[in-house]
Parts: structure tokens; C-alpha cells; sequence
């Protein structure tokens, strides 16, 4: 074929147009897989069935948490009547005419979007809410709803060790074999964070064919491929929820926590972090965002701090008795040894402070009276164990003992969150007297003898002490879940090992003598009950930047205990006046079942430490809101 100069360039366009056009259409139908998917999605409508999240119990079988359902609601763009009546429908939803258009108007050139598929609408709407739209849902072609479930607590207890659900994050989302899809709900914290894979259930799925405008036409495949959505697994607590209950009833107005365990088995009986919150406010309605705002942003009362695993404390005297197990096991000190008090623990030109009572004779007498000095003097004999000049050596023999007793590392608890708290190390010290030539000694520390200077506990670390005595030498990591609802779920043995304490058992009759005399005739008499044989010990954890804590753990009865906790009461002042009967009653309840002190349990309970540190506002709002309450209450 013979062609001129002028038909040359015409056949060369021709040629690359339809190169080009072959090239796209390729794409299209063979790499480009984006109008392959929106082809079978406006065939295929692939509906996901949400399963009822596992429940949570308290130890008797009361319910914690339940299942709530609520409701999104879905559109395909193709079937919405342009002519419906949304005035009504904006009323029903309580939204307005802008938000109508906003949620319906999507923008449809976005890959996510298709006109002939369902699009969410409005999320989270409440069963009160929905109710009254699903009554006239007829009116509305092209609307569907979507049922979920979110948390709901029915007694408003135990918020920071149950935890509260919100919305998966990308993170999640993108994570390998991630079953999440946006607005899916997942554990944030507590119970519901830690048991996640649990209790969240496995989903299911319906497969539908629509027609090219949406409509549902059947099943897909005759339903083989539907599956049905599995229920997450139910867990069974340790939590007692009566003294869950007490405990925060005479922990309201207060800042700190109570940790209450069953010596035996390490499960967790009470755990309480004031100041608390209502869970329900958290459960995922309209309002869930103030309420989160609202809580986030006190920096007062932390009420989203739990305090009993992630707060680290000074434990005050409570560490004597720990600090006596160890220096009579390393042989450093004997357990009828007299140390002179006058008031006053004097070294050299130094006078280190201790309160007026009787000299103590022996271990028992200085828990019982709580002398400073007594302690001051057992721990330089530790830490000078191999010499004055060598410290740090008796320094680690306590660190290694106090590693057995659960210090310095978080405990294993099956909450995220828990802290390790802090036991100080040589390099510590040399780093902290680096100006000195790191020439400290055993005088440089003696505050940590009794509970103080670096030394930090949390709450739940200090009643695992009180357990470990009244073991006499052995610890279950502490827990708070029991069992499941599969019984092929078994605990962890983790939960279940016995972890003893380098001590040997004929140490521990003079520490548990000296605790139960510090109940009868020593600083912890008002946790005294009768009945029941308390052994506890009070402390006072000074505090440079306020009052001082009131501290104070505990075990009944004596022999075969039952119930081990500590009780940190943040700037309640000294650890006998506060601590020490909230224990008391504590125990009481636990025991005996009720409290036969109403004098006491009242003061207790009306006790307010908190208000004084509210701003002005704040106490006026708080007033008003009280007299509300009780005008509501008459």
C-alpha cells in the first residue's frame, strides 16, 4: 500500500489512539481491580451479623456488665425517596435538616461510596431513640437498620478494674488477621482490654444479591456461604461485688484505693481507685464525648488514673515489717534485740525523728509501737552486712529479697497498666551522690528502713505484702478472673504457682506477733473488731508536697486468714486515724458480713478529703448538685 506524505500522520495518531484506548481497556477489565469490586458489591451485598459481647460476673455469679442493644442505620443512595418527609424523619432522629443533607450527600466519586450500596447514615443510635423512628421506618425506603451491642453496667461498680469499650483504631484495623472494620467496638482498658480476644466473640456474615438499583433480590447461593455469628466467652471475676460496693462507698470523697485479696488463692476480692466514675457514661451513646472530655480534663482528681496498680506511693512503716523477715533471715539482727529510743534516732551530730512511747525490747514491741529508731538501726545493720564501707552489697541482698516479694516489678496482674513501682539500686546512688565521689553509706539511706526516700509502692504491691505474711512465705500472683463460661478454657498457671519468700517460717511468728499487738494495744487499735484476730500495721507516707498519706495493710484471722488488704489514703494524715479503720470495717464486712460499728462506718463514710483541694466553682457546683440530690431524694 503505497501512502502520501499527508496520510503518514494520520495513521500513526490512529495507531497510538487506539493503542492507548486498548491499554486502558486492559486495565480495566484485566489489572485494575476497582470496578471489578464495585461491580460484585452492587451484586453482592455482604452483610455483617455483630455477635453479643461475653459478659463479666462477680464472684457469686452477679452480673457486672450486660449487653445493650443499639443501632446504626443505613441507606443505598438509589432507593431513598427524594419526596419522603424529612421533617418528620430529622424529628424522629432529633437531628437537623444540615445534618440530613451532610449524612445523605456523600461524596460519590469517593471509591468507599456507591450509590447502589449501603452507606451508614447515623451510628450509635439508642434503643429509646430508635423506637420511635423504627414505628414509622415504613415511610422511609431505602433506610435499614443495623442492630449492635454496647457495655452496660448495672450497678455503676468497678469502672477502672472492668474497663469501657471504644472504636477500633487504624492500628488495629491494619493489624495481621484483624477481624475489625471501622466503627467496630473494642476492649479500651480494664477486664475489657485485657480479655479482648474473648469476649468480643467472632462475627458472622449473610450474603445478599441486589439488583443494579439496590434492591434485595435473595440470598447468595442459597445461603451456603452464611455463617452465624458466636457469643464472646463470659468471664467469672474474683470480685466480691457487695464489699466492691462497700469499699467505695468509704472510699467516696477520698483520694486513693483499697486492695482487698484472698490470701489462699491470690484472687483479687475488691479493688477499688477513688476518685470512681459511672461506667454507663462511657457505654458508647450520643453523649459518651462530653462525658470523656469532661473526665479527661480534670487534673484534680484523675478519675481515669487507677490508682490501686498504676499510682506508686511511699509505703511508709508498713515496710518495717518486710524490712524485719529479711534482717532476721540475713542474721543481722535478733529478734529480742533492744534498740534505745528517746524520741530520736541520733548519729553523730545528726538527730533523725521518732515519736514518745516504751523502748522496744524486741521485733514485736517496735511494729507494735512503730519506732523509727528501732528500724533505723536494722537497716544500717543490713546494708553494712559486709562492712561500712561496702553498701552496696547490703543494699542488693535487700533488693534480691525484695525482688521475691513481688518490688520493683509489676506483679503480673491481668489488668494492663500495672506499674512496677521502684526499689533503688546502687547505681542510683552513685549517680545521686556523683558530686561526693559516690561515697554514700548505709547513713546516706537510712529513710528506706522505714518506707520512705526512694522506695515506691503501688497499693495492690503493698496488700500482696500483707499476703505474703499471712502465708507465711508464699504469694499467688494477684488476679481478677476465675474461670470462663467454656469450660474448656482453663486458668493460667501463672494464676495458680505458689511463689515463695527466702524467709524461714520460724521469722515470721515475732513480725505476725508484732502486727496483732499493733492492733490491740499499738498505733492500729481503731481497726481493732471484735471477733475477728486483725494483724495489720499502720504507716504515715510523708509527703513533700501536701499532707501526708494515711496508710495501713492487714490480715484476719491470725491463723487461716481469709481476707489480706491495703488501704492508701492520699493527704488523710496519720495511718491509724484514717487507714486503719476503713481496713477495719473492710474486714468486718468481708467476714461477718456487716459492719456492727454504724458510728464509725458513718464517719468514715461522710469523710470528705477532697473537696478542700476543688476550686471555688467547683465546690459550688459540687454544692448545688447536692442539694439537688436531696431535694430529688424528699
Amino acid at each position: 500500500m503505497n501512502l502520501d506524505a499527508r496520510q503518514i500522520p494520520i495513521l500513526i495518531t490512529f495507531i497510538l489512539s487506539s493503542s492507548v484506548l486498548v491499554y486502558k481497556l486492559a486495565d480495566l477489565q484485566l489489572f485494575n481491580s476497582t470496578y471489578k469490586k464495585i461491580a460484585e458489591r452492587t451484586v453482592l451485598d455482604k452483610q455483617t451479623k455483630y455477635p453479643s459481647r461475653g459478659n463479666i460476673f462477680d464472684r457469686n455469679g452477679d452480673l457486672l456488665t450486660y449487653n445493650k442493644p443499639i443501632y446504626d442505620l443505613e441507606f443505598i443512595y438509589k432507593n431513598v425517596d427524594p419526596d419522603m418527609d424529612t421533617t418528620l424523619f430529622c424529628e424522629l432522629l432529633e437531628i437537623d435538616k444540615e445534618t440530613f443533607e451532610k449524612n445523605l450527600n456523600k461524596n460519590w466519586r469517593d471509591v468507599r461510596y456507591h450509590k447502589s450500596l449501603p452507606t451508614t447514615f447515623l451510628s450509635k443510635i439508642p434503643p429509646e431513640k430508635y423506637s420511635k423512628f423504627q414505628e414509622q421506618l415504613f415511610r422511609f425506603p431505602g433506610f435499614y437498620p443495623l442492630n449492635r451491642n454496647i457495655r452496660a453496667y448495672p450497678h455503676e461498680s468497678a469502672p477502672h478494674l472492668l474497663g469501657y469499650l471504644g472504636e477500633a483504631n487504624l492500628k488495629q484495623i491494619n493489624a495481621e488477621n484483624s477481624d475489625y472494620e471501622r466503627g467496630d467496638f473494642v476492649g479500651k482498658s480494664g477486664l475489657e482490654k485485657k480479655y479482648e480476644d474473648l469476649l468480643k466473640g467472632e462475627k458472622g456474615v449473610k450474603f445478599l444479591i441486589r439488583d443494579v438499583i439496590g434492591r434485595e433480590v435473595s440470598s447468595f447461593n442459597d445461603g451456603n456461604l452464611d455463617s452465624l455469628s458466636t457469643q464472646g466467652v463470659d468471664l467469672h471475676s474474683t470480685i466480691d461485688l457487695e464489699l466492691q460496693k462497700y469499699c467505695e462507698q468509704l472510699m467516696t470523697n477520698k483520694r486513693g484505693s483499697i486492695v482487698a485479696i484472698e490470701p489462699s488463692t491470690g484472687e483479687i476480692l475488691s479493688m477499688v481507685s477513688s476518685p470512681f466514675y459511672n461506667p454507663n457514661k462511657l457505654n458508647l451513646d450520643e453523649d459518651r464525648g462530653k462525658a470523656f472530655k469532661a473526665l479527661m480534663s480534670d487534673k484534680i482528681q484523675l478519675p481515669f488514673l487507677d490508682r490501686s496498680i498504676s499510682a506508686k506511693y511511699p509505703p511508709g512503716s508498713i515496710f518495717k515489717p518486710i524490712l524485719s523477715l529479711i534482717s532476721l533471715q540475713e542474721n543481722v539482727f535478733n529478734a529480742n534485740k533492744t534498740v534505745t529510743c528517746n524520741g530520736h534516732y541520733e548519729y553523730r551530730t545528726f538527730k533523725f525523728g521518732c515519736h514518745q512511747h516504751a523502748t522496744p525490747h524486741n521485733v514485736k514491741s517496735a511494729i507494735m509501737h512503730s519506732c523509727n529508731s528501732y528500724f533505723f538501726e536494722m537497716v544500717r545493720k543490713l546494708i553494712e552486712k559486709e562492712g561500712y564501707n561496702n553498701p552496696e552489697i547490703g543494699l542488693n541482698i535487700l533488693r534480691s529479697h525484695l525482688s521475691d516479694f513481688g518490688l520493683g516489678r509489676p506483679l503480673g496482674i491481668d489488668l494492663p497498666g500495672e506499674k512496677s513501682g521502684y526499689v533503688p539500686t546502687p547505681e542510683h546512688y552513685d549517680h545521686l551522690y556523683r558530686n561526693a565521689g559516690a561515697n554514700w553509706r548505709s547513713t546516706y539511706i537510712m529513710s528506706i528502713g522505714i518506707g520512705q526516700g526512694e522506695l515506691d509502692l503501688t497499693t495492690l504491691q503493698m496488700a500482696n505484702l500483707a499476703t505474703i505474711i499471712a502465708n507465711r512465705g508464699y504469694w499467688i500472683t494477684p488476679h481478677l478472673v476465675r474461670g470462663f463460661g467454656n469450660e474448656e478454657l482453663k486458668l493460667s498457671d501463672e494464676y495458680k504457682v505458689k511463689r515463695l519468700v527466702r524467709i524461714d517460717p520460724e521469722h515470721f511468728d515475732p513480725v505476725i506477733e508484732g502486727m496483732r499487738w499493733a492492733i490491740l494495744y499499738g498505733t492500729g487499735y481503731q481497726a481493732n473488731t471484735a471477733g475477728i484476730s486483725i494483724c495489720g500495721k499502720t504507716g504515715t507516707s510523708q509527703n513533700p508536697h501536701g499532707d501526708d498519706h494515711s496508710v495501713f495493710y492487714a490480715f484476719a484471722p491470725q491463723d487461716d486468714p481469709k481476707i489480706a488488704l491495703a488501704v492508701y489514703v492520699e493527704n488523710a494524715g496519720f495511718g491509724g486515724d484514717i487507714a486503719a479503720p476503713i481496713a477495719g470495717l473492710v474486714i468486718e464486712k468481708y467476714i461477718k458480713g456487716e459492719s456492727k460499728r454504724p458510728i464509725l462506718e458513718e464517719r468514715m463514710i461522710n469523710m470528705d478529703l477532697v473537696s478542700k483541694d476543688l476550686p471555688p466553682e467547683e465546690k459550688a457546683s459540687e454544692s448545688e448538685n447536692n442539694s439537688t440530690l436531696e431535694k430529688d431524694e424528699q
